[in-house]
C-alpha cells in the first residue's frame, strides 16, 4: 500500500499522522508542473527526459536518462535529488508502484464533482452518493458481461507485448530460465520468479515483451503470470459492495440526540470577496512572479526596490 498525491505540505503532514507506516509518493505529473515553473527556459528540452526518468524500470536506465538531463540543465538534477528519487521514480520506489505514477484517480473524482462543490453539504453528499452508485453499477455490469480473463486495460497490454515479442529470439537454459535477445539487448527471463532483467515483468506484475516471447514459444498460458488483481474475479470483488441509495427525507428516522444538536456557523470574520476555486501556489513550487527589469523572483517591476533613485 502507498499514497500518490500532489506534494502539498498539508497532505504530506496529515498522511504521515494517519498512515505513518505507508510510503508517500509524489504524482509524476504534478511534479512536472513544478519543473515547468522553476525551469521555464529548458522545459521543452527536459520534458521527454524527465518522464523517461520517472517511468524507468531499472536504476541503470534511470542513471542513463539522468546523465542526459544533467547535460541539458544540471539544476534540475539537484532539484529532483532534494525531493528524493524514491518519491517520484519508479526504479527507486520503496514500494512497487506498478503502473500508478499519477493521482489521476483523485483528479477524475475532482473533475466529476467540480460543479457540485458549490452546493450545500447535504446536496453535495447526495450528488457524490449518486455518482459512485452509477460508477459501481456500470463497472460491475461491464465486468459481468466480459468474456476476458483479465480487465480490458491489461488485456491490451498483453496484446501489445505479444506483438513486440514477435521479433525476439529465445535461447533457453532450463524450463524456467531463458535468454531473450531483442535487437542489441539481452534480457534474462525467470518465469518461476516472474522476473526479467528489463524490470517490467516484476514491477508491472504482467508479462513483459521478453516474457511473452518465452510464453509464445512454448505455448504457455500468459494469464498464469498476471497478477490476480488484474483478473475479472477481483474486478467483480471491487464492485460487489452496493451503494445504499438515500430515501426521501420525510422517511428518515433521525435519533433524538442527533436532531437536538444545534449546528452553528463557524466563528470568525468571513471575507467579502468571492471565494477562491483554484488552489494557491505553495512555497516549494517556487514564486512565479518575476521582475521584468532585473529578472529576480518575488516581485514585479512596479514593486521593484532595485531601481536607482533619481537625485
Amino acid at each position: 500500500m502507498y499514497i500518490v498525491s500532489y506534494r502539498h505540505d498539508a497532505i504530506w503532514k496529515a498522511t504521515s499522522i494517519v498512515y505513518p507506516e505507508v510510503p508517500h509518493c509524489a504524482c509524476m505529473f504534478h511534479l512536472w508542473n513544478s519543473n515547468k515553473t522553476n525551469f521555464r527556459k529548458s522545459q521543452k528540452q527536459i520534458k521527454e527526459v524527465y518522464f523517461a526518468l520517472a517511468r524507468a524500470y531499472t536504476v541503470e536506465e534511470f542513471n542513463r536518462h539522468m546523465a542526459e538531463l544533467e547535460a541539458i540543465d544540471s539544476r534540475v538534477k539537484i532539484y529532483l535529488m532534494d525531493i528524493g528519487y524514491d518519491k517520484w521514480s519508479r526504479a527507486h520506489s520503496k514500494e512497487n508502484r506498478t503502473m500508478t505514477m499519477t493521482s489521476n484517480i483523485a483528479e477524475s473524482v475532482n473533475a466529476a464533482n467540480k460543479h457540485a462543490r458549490d452546493l450545500p453539504v447535504v446536496n453535495l453528499l447526495d450528488f457524490m452518493t449518486t455518482l459512485i452508485q452509477k460508477w459501481n453499477y456500470t463497472n460491475r455490469k461491464d465486468a459481468v458481461e466480459s468474456f476476458m480473463k483479465i480487465g480490458a486495460k491489461y488485456e491490451k497490454i498483453l496484446v501489445d507485448n505479444t506483438i513486440l515479442s514477435q521479433t525476439m529470439t529465445v535461447l533457453s537454459s532450463t524450463e524456467f530460465l531463458h535468454l531473450v535477445i531483442d535487437g542489441q539487448t539481452r534480457n534474462v527471463v525467470r518465469l518461476h520468479e516472474r522476473n526479467c532483467t528489463c524490470g517490467r515483468f516484476q514491477l508491472d506484475d504482467i508479462p513483459c515483451p521478453h516474457a511473452m516471447a518465452v510464453i509464445q514459444k512454448f505455448h504457455m498460458d500468459s494469464y498464469k503470470y498476471c497478477s490476480d488483481y488484474y483478473s475479472i474475479d477481483y474486478l467483480l470483488k471491487t464492485y460487489e459492495i452496493s451503494v445504499n441509495s438515500l430515501p426521501d427525507e420525510i422517511t428518515w428516522q433521525i435519533p433524538e440526540h442527533v436532531s437536538s444538536q444545534v449546528v452553528l456557523p463557524p466563528k470568525g470574520k468571513i471575507k467579502q470577496e468571492r471565494p477562491k476555486k483554484k488552489r494557491g501556489i505553495v512555497g516549494w513550487e517556487g514564486n512565479t512572479v518575476t521582475c521584468a527589469l532585473y529578472g529576480r523572483k518575488g516581485h514585479n517591476r512596479r514593486t521593484c526596490r532595485n531601481i536607482p533613485k533619481r537625485d
